[in-house]
């Protein structure tokens, strides 16, 4: 099959030139290897930011004179711009490249990073935090679509099955790497090193990824010479806004609400936020009916599995904040930890789901069966476990790190086969539509069980009375059942989806 013009025999001679290529052993061209280690690894820093300064957030405290407000923007500002802006950051990949705004993203976090490790104040850092969290929002969604348009076969299904183990590592991981970083207080610079640990890594990933990473801008020539944009959609700016200003109001309570104690503001921006997703919604169904290029397009949502991977993703990802953010508020505020050891306590959750989320397709075909199912029964009893061993203001024992590595297969095998399957299937020509709409949904997930389980924990200490080990357990023990009950409910509708 010719790609040149024309009927002469001239064209011939091309021949010799795709020899090498023709003849080279599968797995020569380590590129596509290269790729994923330099798209992942940025993934991979971008999540640590999410969670790192979690432990920092004491000594950040401290150290710039922080007011509460201060500190909760800190914290949370990040989540807030990276939240809005992976939509837009998803159609910019979309049209301008997915290599190139990778790297642009990346720029600019690690830029950020360096602002936020040299903040004077406050103030200083909580806008530096904010740009931090955009240059996630860009560089993010790239991730997913550059795997979708470099690997193929079995090659993207093992792909997509370390991308989803990076993710949900990356929270757990986050919460040990600000422990251990906190504590050493490297050359007496206290939290500093939470952000510039970023900058040499972002710096590596720029200069390698300038190699490896597809930088043009999706113009590609059909058969008839003619140009045209790969993907190439109208610029959807309604879109674009209505769902930013959805996004904002619901994130900004999610964050803020808890620490403010759901003032009034918070639940009139959480129902306006549903109003205007509402109205997000009935705008892109009429733009998609009238021809035009809607923000999502529909077919993405209609794709045969992405809809149950959407509540899957939401639930599992609920459930994997809120029980990661109480049990940092009990080992810390009740039984004592210091920043090292309760990021420690983590370990191993962390290191089961990678484990997990990387061999789970080698596991024998019996063990594989309803995997997300399976997963969310084992993370409703580990859980469980976990409240149980910790019951009355101890330390658990041996038995509490079964359950916290119980709590890591559980999540991994809800997490990564269906994340996966829901992907590996997905038109190339779909994966900024796909990756943007997951990304938001994994990090709002994040959100939602850190803001519900946060509440209900911070509730039920103060109606226990003053804080102490056992009252803390108390807490603890109840989000425990909660968490377990919402798994249970992940299980149950996994099982209600699968016979549809």
């Amino acid at each position: 099959m010719t790609t040149t013009s024309g009927t002469s025999p001239v064209p011939a001679p091309v021949t010799p030139v795709s020899r090498p290529a023709a003849s080279k052993a599968p797995g020569t061209d380590n590129r596509p290897r290269r790729l994923l280690a330099v798209v992942l690894a940025a993934q991979f820093m971008a999540l640590l930011d999410v969670f790192i300064v979690n432990v920092a957030a004491p000594t950040i405290g401290s150290d710039l004179n922080a007011s509460g407000a201060d500190l909760q923007l800190v914290v949370a500002g990040y989540a807030i711009t990276y939240s809005v802006l992976l939509i837009t950051g998803a159609r910019l990949g979309d049209r301008f490249g997915h290599g190139r705004v990778h790297l642009v993203g990346l720029a600019l976090f690690t830029a950020a990073s360096l602002a936020c490790g040299l903040a004077p104040g406050s103030t200083e850092l909580i806008a530096f935090r904010l740009v931090q969290g955009a240059g996630s929002a860009v560089m993010i969604p790239q991730v997913l679509s550059l795997i979708q348009r470099t690997f193929t076969g079995e090659a993207r299904v093992r792909a997509l099955g370390v991308y989803s183990a990076v993710i949900a590592v990356g929270a757990a991981a986050g919460q040990v790497v600000g422990g251990v970083l906190v504590s050493a207080d490297l050359l007496g610079a206290g939290w500093r090193p939470v952000f510039l640990v970023n900058v040499p890594v972002g710096l590596v990933l720029l200069v390698v990824g300038r190699r490896v990473l597809p930088r043009g801008g999706g113009v590609t020539r059909d058969v008839t010479g003619r140009a045209a944009r790969e993907g190439a959609r109208g610029s959807d700016w309604p879109g674009l806004v209505l769902l930013g200003a959805a996004v904002s109001m619901i994130t900004v309570p999610l964050v803020l609400g808890q620490d403010e104690g759901w003032p009034w503001w918070s639940w009139l921006s959480l129902a306006v936020g549903a109003l205007v997703f509402i109205a997000f919604c009935a705008y892109e169904t009429r733009l998609a009916r009238r021809g035009g290029s809607p923000l999502i397009a529909p077919r993405v949502l209609r794709h045969p599995g992405m809809g149950p991977a959407v509540l899957r993703v939401m639930a599992v990802m609920a459930v994997n904040g809120g029980f990661l953010f109480v049990l940092t508020l009990h080992v810390q505020g009740g039984l004592g930890y210091s920043a090292l050891r309760a990021g420690l306590t983590f370990a191993p959750t962390a290191v089961v789901f990678g484990l997990v989320g990387l061999t789970w397709r080698r596991w024998p075909e019996p063990w594989r069966r309803s995997p997300a199912t399976v997963g969310f029964v084992l993370t409703a009893l580990s859980v469980t476990g976990v409240g149980l061993a910790l019951k009355g203001g101890g330390h658990g024992g041996a038995w509490v790190f079964v359950a916290y590595a119980g709590v890591g297969v559980g999540l991994a095998l809800a997490f990564s086969p269906t994340l996966t399957g829901a992907l590996a299937s997905v038109r190339p020509e779909d994966a900024a539509d796909a990756s943007g709409l997951l990304a938001t949904v994994t990090q709002l997930g994040q959100l939602i069980g850190v803001a519900v389980f946060g509440t209900l924990f911070f509730h039920r200490l103060e109606s226990l009375g003053a804080p102490a080990a056992y009252t803390s357990a108390e807490a603890l023990l109840t989000c425990m059942f909660a968490l377990a009950t919402t798994a249970a409910l992940g299980a149950v509708s996994g099982l209600v989806l699968r016979r549809r």
